[in-house]
């Protein structure tokens, strides 16, 4: 936009220069051959009066020491045909002016000026001198020069205002797309600092306003989801003592795990919806932990449910970009999806391997019917469920800068590859 403000100003500039320009040069050109002339037709003026009265030896005495004064031929044609002064032929001006007329006209030489002199007794004499081109142009190439040099100038003069000018519309403008581009990297605290035009600071002013009213309602949203979750803890009080109760201390030591697991989540989401950023260190875990950790809690399920687990996990630590309870979650929603879409007795198997640059990647794959194309998608799901299993897996992937992708496994199931990042540096 700076480029072409000032491209814009230059045309302009440069045109209305040359409308100005131009005929001032030719005007000048014009004014310096007229102002040769008149000299000219001055200096032959002198000679009337020699001309129409003296005597030949004087005439050509007068004549020569005006020619050599004027650095100009000088010729006096006598009626008698006596010829004096510079030799010159009796061209078409002469004969007319052997008539009784003055005038002045152009020849291949210069400008010829030609004067009548009558009152001779024996007829009309005639005065001619000739203006050379170079007396003619004289001082026009150095004016010409002194026009283009200031048509420059007030180019450059002109090129420099619109810059100043375009630089004060561009900066604005540029702050404002530094602020929107910080907004939708979740800087909702970035704002914009009304300058420029008045149209400028009112856009400016409305950026403020929308950045102002996002935060508010962010901030109202995490409020109620905070408020929800935290409903949550007093049927988990109820049932983490209806576990306690429980006669089998297996039993109720399995439950107990599983409502204390529950409160975890719970208590997670709470902190992540109050606050956005989250606390230093916490984007680092130890996934083979993690894994090896929650595939120990669904294990349980799957002996109850006749399922065959097979396990293989690099040895840890395997750190990663994902935090735990982000990655616990993860895991679970993947193992959860197998015993929720699968027949009992469906074997599955679990695997996590280290990979270069620091990065780990989980399989899960079970011997199941396999799942349709289109299922990872937020809200999407063809077996009547939430369909955010997936997706809280995938944001987990992508937020340590891993992926997730969805296979056909050998056995005909679904394979589930869920690629980890490498913690921040």
């Amino acid at each position: 936009m700076r480029a072409r403000l000032t491209l814009l100003v230059a045309a302009v500039s440069v045109l209305t220069l040359v409308a100005f320009l131009v005929p001032l040069a030719l005007l000048v050109r014009t004014v310096a051959a007229d102002r040769a002339t008149v000299r000219a037709t001055a200096d032959a003026q002198s000679l009337v009066t020699v001309v129409g009265t003296a005597d030949t030896a004087t005439i050509r005495l007068t004549v020569d020491q005006l020619a050599t004064e004027s650095a100009r031929p000088v010729t006096v044609f006598l009626p008698d045909g006596t010829v004096l002064g510079a030799p010159a032929p009796r061209t078409a001006a002469v004969a007319l002016a052997e008539r009784g007329q003055s005038l002045t006209a152009e020849s291949g030489r210069g400008r010829e000026v030609v004067i009548a002199v009558q009152g001779r007794p024996d007829g009309t004499g005639v005065i001619r001198t000739v203006v050379p081109p170079a007396e003619l142009t004289a001082g026009v190439t150095r004016s010409w020069l002194v026009l283009a040099l200031l048509g420059v100038l007030l180019v450059l003069i002109g090129l420099a205002v619109a810059d100043r000018l375009a630089r004060t519309l561009v900066r604005p403008i540029g702050e404002l797309s530094a602020v929107s581009h910080r907004l939708a990297n979740a800087e909702l605290a970035a704002r914009v600092k009304p300058a420029g035009p008045r149209e400028l600071r009112e856009v400016a002013g409305a950026l403020n306003h929308l950045a102002g009213r996002i935060q508010v309602l962010l901030v109202q949203e995490r409020e109620e989801v905070a408020d929800l979750s935290h409903r949550l803890r007093t049927p988990l009080t109820a049932l983490r003592l209806e576990a306690e109760a429980l006669r089998d201390p297996e039993d109720a030591a399995r439950v107990t795990a599983a409502v204390d697991g529950l409160e975890r989540a719970v208590t997670g989401l709470i902190r992540q919806a109050r606050w956005r950023v989250p606390t230093a260190g916490a984007a680092s875990a130890d996934a083979a932990a993690v894994v090896a950790e929650r595939v120990a809690f669904w294990s349980v399920l799957a002996e109850d449910t006749g399922r065959a687990v097979t396990l293989d996990l690099a040895p840890g630590p395997l750190p990663v970009g994902v935090p735990a309870d982000e990655l616990a979650a993860a895991v679970d929603a993947l193992l959860g999806n197998v015993f929720a879409h699968t027949p009992d007795g469906t074997a599955f198997a679990v695997r996590l391997t280290a990979q270069e640059a620091g990065r780990a990647a989980l399989v899960v794959a079970d011997e199941g019917p396999g799942m349709p194309p289109g299922t990872i998608g937020r809200g999407a799901s063809t077996a009547g469920s939430t369909g955010l299993g997936l997706d809280i897996a995938r944001r987990a992937a992508q937020s340590s800068g891993g992926r997730l992708t969805l296979h056909a496994a050998p056995s005909g199931g679904a394979e589930v590859r869920l690629e980890l990042g490498p913690p921040p540096s």
